[in-house]
């Protein structure tokens, strides 16, 4: 894929996460990765709301991670 069809892809998964639950979002999140991972592969610069959804993501996902830990 070129830099501009991974950033088409990028905002198409943005809009895509941020239309469903934040409980969805997940199911998103390996995609989402993959296509910002060979978006800086290429050299590109990832626009920041892309950067941030990103890093909210990461978040939810670690969170989710400790939500299911035995206490």
């Amino acid at each position: 894929m070129t830099t501009n069809e991974l950033l088409t892809a990028a905002e198409t998964l943005e809009q895509k996460i941020l239309s469903v639950t934040e409980d969805g979002r997940l199911s998103f999140h390996d995609e989402y990765q993959d296509v910002l991972r060979r978006l800086r592969a290429c050299g590109a610069s990832v626009p920041g709301r892309l950067r941030r959804l990103e890093h909210n993501l990461q978040e939810q996902a670690a969170e989710q991670l400790f939500d299911n830990m035995p206490i």
